[in-house]
């Protein structure tokens, strides 16, 4: 274990490198040194708005400097950052303020103009806060405005074992749970990763996924600890994606499916080319034709194929040595992961069978936030005593230990990156008047991973439903397919049929 807190990574380079660059966002550039003065300065607001060690502090903004101050400083000021995405629709934003019990909302005017009724018909309500200018008559309060107290804005002194983050993920039945997170956690993923990806000081590292990913927000910790430069990038088309690598002289990129899947048949310039020593897949199986088109685009990169749960970090990596020869693979244990395939009595699965992935060790997180009856359930203690986490993925390991993805054991929907609940989905469906049933599945998808699809019963039109559901749901989770059934196949038990709808929906296609 690693004994540290995650905001102590940020002041350490301070110390040594005040000078060197950071962050940069746009035009706009931040210095170790200074980038630790606007994070202590900002926990000492934090402190001044009431927040206690272990409150939590819920920040909804896009990817801008602003975010990761606040976000380093809710943990300078000893509290846990819960990071909501800045795609989410009011309902998904509601369900993690109540279910994280968030003490402090932090966000823009132009987000809390549509969330402020609901929050205001909470028990008890977060404070609102804003990076701008508050939106006219709202009760919520200018952050840069919140007077510093005496004795605020020292950095907390929280054990590495303490929380540090939420990460809302969905599981395979009901809302999105909050993954507990430790300093821990958070510092020895940062090592693991940065060792096998050899980063270094002199890396500028482009970040272009959303920082309620974990995946993503590992971009801002790997660089704080090698002491690397992090460029903020959201972006629109992906052509920009490839503009900001050249003029950054972006070194390391890390990406989804979706979106390599978008990338590979741009034109890279030599500069992006020149510069790119690496980039990373993880959130899905990246297609044969898509890995080929960038291995030709970028024939000096070090491409790492990656496989993760938040609930463990990061599992294994495909060193690049090892692509040519085993293109489908995920690879094998990061550093500080031990990897297990087991059957369900738990015993170890023989090469070439397939069985559930099981990690063990230091970075597996500390179960699901106010939930624990699942924590119980996929969190339990290794054979040895320390601690594992049964996954719901099926792997095959292969007689030189490398593990190949092979499935899920469960109904959650894996689409561009993102794991998506499908009750989620149905709730809002059911929602929709003339609707009385609906049963969402994922049906395979070259590019994507899975595709959702939404099969109902009842008096309403598909098109009716589908805007509906655009009112209420984020785009990741929006339907391709919406079908009406006079009647859902049910097991015979009476119980919804996924399996059946699906093989019904796959024949189809």
């Amino acid at each position: 274990m690693t004994g540290d807190s995650l905001h102590r990574l940020v002041e350490r380079q301070a110390l040594s490198r005040p000078g060197a660059i950071a962050l940069r966002c746009g035009e706009e550039a931040l210095g170790y040194a200074t980038l630790w003065e606007r994070i202590c300065e900002t926990a000492g607001r934090l402190q001044a708005l009431g927040l206690q060690p272990g409150d939590r502090v819920a920040v909804w903004l896009p990817k801008t400097l602003d975010h990761v101050v606040t976000a380093f400083a809710t943990l300078a000021a000893g509290g846990v950052f819960v990071p909501v995405n800045p795609v989410l629709k009011a309902a998904q934003v509601m369900h993690i303020l109540r279910n994280s019990g968030a003490r402090i909302l932090v966000s823009n005017a132009d987000r809390l103009v549509g969330l402020e009724p609901e929050i205001g018909r909470q028990e008890p309500s977060p404070i609102q806060v804003t990076v701008d200018r508050p939106p006219s008559g709202s009760t919520a309060r200018s952050l840069d405005q919140v007077t510093i107290e005496t004795g605020y804005g020292t950095p907390s002194e929280r054990g590495s074992s303490d929380l540090a983050a939420l990460f809302y993920t969905s599981g395979s039945t009901g809302r999105p749970k909050g993954v507990m997170v430790s300093h821990d956690n958070l510092c020895l993923g940062a090592a693991s990763v940065a060792e096998y990806l050899q980063n270094t000081a002199e890396d500028r590292i482009l970040a272009v996924l959303p920082f309620s990913f974990d995946y993503g927000f590992s971009q801002l910790t790997t660089a704080f600890h090698t002491g690397a430069s992090v460029v903020l990038l959201e972006y629109l088309l992906p052509g920009q994606v490839i503009q900001a690598v050249e003029r950054f002289g972006i070194t390391g990129l890390a990406g989804v499916p979706s979106l390599w899947n978008r990338l590979a048949p741009l034109d890279w310039p030599e500069g992006a080319r020149r510069s790119l020593r690496y980039i990373t897949n993880s959130g899905g199986t990246l297609p044969r034709s898509t890995l080929t088109r960038l291995r030709e685009a970028l024939p000096e990169t070090e491409v790492f194929l990656m496989y993760g749960l938040t609930e463990a970090f990061r599992s294994t990596y495909l060193p690049p040595s090892l692509l040519d020869a085993h293109p489908d693979s995920v690879g094998r244990p990061v550093p500080h992961a031990e990897i297990h395939v087991v059957r369900p009595d738990g015993s170890e699965c023989e090469p070439g069978e397939k069985g559930e992935l099981v990690h063990v060790g230091p970075l597996v997180a500390q179960g699901y936030w106010q939930d624990p009856e699942t924590t119980a359930q996929m969190f339990r203690p290794w054979s040895d005593g320390r601690p594992a986490v049964w996954s719901g993925d099926r792997m095959v390991r292969d007689a030189e230990g490398l593990l190949y993805f092979r499935g899920r054991s469960d109904g959650l929907i894996k689409t561009s990156g993102y794991r998506v609940s499908p009750e989620e989905i149905e709730e809002q469906a059911l929602a929709c008047p003339g609707v009385r049933q609906a049963l969402a599945v994922g049906l395979p998808d070259a590019v994507r991973g899975q595709r959702i699809a939404l099969a109902f019963e009842g008096e309403c039109e598909p098109e009716t439903l589908r805007r509906h559901l655009a009112d209420r749901l984020p785009n990741f989770m929006l339907p391709d397919t919406v079908v009406p059934y006079d009647r859902l196949p049910l097991t015979p038990h009476g119980k919804p049929d996924r399996i059946r709808l699906r093989k019904l929906l796959e024949a189809s296609s």
